[in-house]
């Protein structure tokens, strides 16, 4: 959520038979695609610009969000060419309305002119997330949203993936979720924010109040994962404030003796 030179916003891929599903856009979210992509040197075929047809939001959250108009626009110039499929909160759908007008002229320009152009890759099927449950299924997935806790946000989720071979569990902003728990209880993969206590007791009595209500310290994670058991924990949306990863790792593993790695930008799981 920082912005740390050399890394890019909040996004998590899940790839399936070259199939990637997102969770979050945040800024950077199309070049971190790229640079996994044969096209670019990489091997992950599915990450492929024009092959991003899904994407899943968390919550509204700028530092979430702001890499949308780069996925809907850059992955149709590549040639995606079919509707970006996109899930999230209540608000998502006026979110990506405005984001097709701001850009009217942009995408009115390349469907006339001499540019070569699909008449449906610039466009959003949106469906808004309401309830927990499943809220997509395909050959690939079965995706399942669990509201969690996140401050006053009205309409935060945590998303469930269900794979043939895995199931990945992701947290999305949150303080500790007993509804998370219950959701990510065995899962191959846990990926969930986290912040560092030691960088915790740096903040202002103000900032800690809020982080306190809106995010999980490494020990409340740690608590949460000795609960839940995953095969892998991975820390992600971390919060230092001037600590660093292995602090990070050494607050998680005094309370939690499962494997835990923090993630950095193209790491694969």
């Amino acid at each position: 959520p920082n912005p740390f030179p050399e890394r890019s916003g909040p996004g998590i891929a899940v790839v399936v038979n070259d199939e990637a599903y997102l969770v979050d856009f945040g800024p950077g979210i199309v070049r971190r695609a790229a640079s996994l992509s044969p096209e670019y040197g990489g091997d992950i075929a599915g990450l492929a610009v024009e092959k991003l047809n899904h994407a899943f939001l968390t919550h509204l959250h700028s530092d979430h969000s702001v890499g949308l108009p780069d996925l809907l626009l850059t992955s149709w110039v590549a040639g995606r060419d079919r509707p970006l499929k996109l899930f999230g909160p209540e608000g998502t759908a006026s979110m990506a309305e405005n984001i097709i007008a701001a850009y009217e002229e942009d995408i009115r320009y390349r469907l006339y002119s001499d540019q070569p152009a699909n008449n449906q890759g610039w466009r959003i099927a949106t469906t808004e997330v309401t309830e927990t449950g499943i809220i997509f299924k395909d050959s690939n997935v079965t995706v399942e949203a669990f509201r969690v806790p996140h401050g006053s946000w009205p309409d935060a989720w945590g998303y469930r993936f269900t794979t043939p071979d895995k199931v990945i569990v992701i947290s999305g902003d949150t303080a500790p979720s007993e509804r998370l728990l219950e959701y990510a209880k065995d899962a191959d993969i846990l990926i969930h924010e986290v912040y560092s206590l030691e960088g915790f007791k740096k903040k202002e009595p103000r900032w800690q109040k809020y982080h306190a209500g809106n995010h999980t310290s490494t020990h409340e994670l740690g608590e949460l994962a000795a609960k839940a058991r995953p095969k892998l924990l991975v820390l992600y949306h971390q919060l230092l404030w001037g600590s660093s990863h292995e602090t990070l790792l050494e607050e998680v593993r005094e309370v939690y003796d499962g494997e835990v790695v923090s993630a950095r930008d193209l790491d694969v799981y």
